[in-house]
């Protein structure tokens, strides 16, 4: 039973700090946390990537400490605490969604005290509804608002250097290779959808 509980958290937490390597080494985010991270970063002025831990070293080795203080922390919290965890498990769910969504408005509110950020959250709320409905991914979703920018300002910079051409990303082998398989990838998806089938995910 233990072995059973152990195994997954440790896996969760072990998943959860790794996604930090391509984030903060190769500026790129492997899930969605990491793509509102990352977000976050360059809206401070921190830009992801390999010359992170030469021009804000302080802050790169900040995230580093603080990953060994929080499962510190952890250990000590969650140890004492797990009783009281188990209990709000045991909370009814029309007591418990309500009280979530009030933290939420008192959140959004608290922001920047604008009743126009609880208007936006809400909207955002029911989109993320009617997507989970009609059966949408909200990641792609998320990935693309953070990542989209990004990718357009790159791609102009190479059609500039290109004069337009875009051979240009088929001139490097990597990015090449890389096209190559995200093609792969997509015509699979969109046969295994004519077919009727799921795509199978190794």
């Amino acid at each position: 039973m233990i072995e059973g509980v152990a195994g997954p958290e440790s896996a969760n937490n072990a998943s959860a700090q790794g996604a930090f390597i391509p984030l903060l080494t190769l500026g790129i985010p492997p899930n969605v946390t990491m793509a509102i991270l990352f977000g976050a970063l360059m809206i401070h002025g921190l830009q992801p990537g390999p010359l992170l831990m030469k021009d804000h070293p302080d802050f790169f080795w900040g995230v580093v400490t603080s990953m060994y203080l929080g499962n510190i922390m952890l250990v000590f919290l969650n140890l004492p605490l797990i009783p009281l965890w188990v209990r709000m498990l045991k909370v009814p769910y029309p007591i418990l969604f309500p009280m979530i969504v009030l933290f939420c408005l008192v959140g959004a509110y608290s922001l920047n005290n604008s009743a126009y950020d609880i208007l936006v959250m809400l909207g955002f709320g029911v989109l993320g509804y009617l997507m989970r409905k009609l059966k949408y991914e909200g990641a792609p979703l998320v990935m693309a608002f953070v990542l989209g920018p990004l990718l357009e300002l790159n791609l102009r910079r190479s059609l500039i250097v290109s004069d337009g051409s875009f051979g240009i990303f088929f001139s490097r082998p990597i990015s090449a290779v890389i096209l190559i398989l995200a093609l792969v990838i997509l015509g699979t998806s969109v046969l295994s959808k004519f077919r009727g089938k799921k795509p199978e995910i190794a």
